[in-house]
């Protein structure tokens, strides 16, 4: 092996050692020049986007690369990250599906998510498990305990084929408008037990926590709820871009090189 290709296997485990964890960099990168090594950083990195409809946003299911992440706070996060950062190693992925329970992610959960191989792993669901206990006459608490094991599941296939995977876990959201509205207190009482489980897992799997919630909360005293949320479920284009905006912001926490998104 030469020098230089030496040089490349250190510097890309010294970015995949920075998804893991914050220890204190080695010495022989510490000489490195700042740009240079936050170029080097994002080299060899996958980051996979996973959820319901909102992550979703219709992306191509073919090879177009024109439509491959779909519109949403996934496209704006992967456009926003890649152009600041080019590499021709660093990859995003949607696999986002309509509808989607946590349930449905354990189905196909080896294909789309761990044949993928992610060092970054964003999820977000939990407005369909929502939805489908509002359907019920009663919920115990069975049904968010099985929510949170269905959760916990996946989250444990992760750990046990890549420890050092960054997961980012986002809070499911919801906003009193359409309707929605017209049962508010009990959508947000059960979106709310929900978050509770994710806020959970988050601490157990050492995971980035982003309150999407909290976001529409505080743009709704600039704009109104709809203006965000247009049906109390799906983001508008400027709710996607805050969502985009708050997930960076909380991931760079963890990866110092996209610093500049805090």
């Amino acid at each position: 092996m030469t020098q230089h290709s030496s040089r490349r296997s250190f510097l890309r485990s010294a970015a995949l050692a920075c998804v893991a964890s914050s220890l204190p960099m080695k010495p022989a990168l510490a000489t490195m020049a700042p740009t240079t090594m936050v170029a080097e950083q994002v080299k060899g990195l996958t980051v996979l986007f996973q959820g319901d409809s909102i992550t979703d946003g219709k992306w191509g299911r073919n090879g177009d690369l024109n439509h491959i992440m779909g519109h949403g706070y996934a496209f704006s996060i992967a456009s926003r990250w890649g152009a600041d950062f080019p590499s021709p190693d660093l990859r995003f992925y949607n696999r986002g599906i309509s509808g989607n329970r946590v349930s449905q992610l354990q189905d196909r959960w080896q294909t789309d998510c761990l044949d993928l191989r992610p060092n970054v792993l964003s999820i977000l669901v939990g407005i369909n498990d929502a939805a489908m206990l509002m359907e019920k006459s009663s919920v115990s608490r069975e049904d968010f305990q099985a929510f949170e094991d269905s959760y916990r599941d996946l989250l444990t296939q992760v750990r046990k084929q890549d420890p050092k995977t960054l997961i980012v876990l986002c809070l499911p959201f919801l906003a009193s408008v359409g309707k929605v509205k017209d049962k508010w207190e009990r959508y947000q009482s059960t979106v709310n037990s929900l978050a509770l489980s994710v806020r959970k897992l988050a601490i157990e799997f050492d995971a980035v926590l982003v309150d999407f919630q909290m976001v529409f909360q505080k743009a709704a005293k600039r704009a109104p709820d709809s203006y965000w949320i247009w049906d109390g479920i799906h983001p508008t284009v400027p709710g996607h871009e805050l969502m985009a905006r708050e997930w960076l912001k909380q991931v760079s926490a963890r990866l110092k090189f996209l610093k500049k998104y805090a």
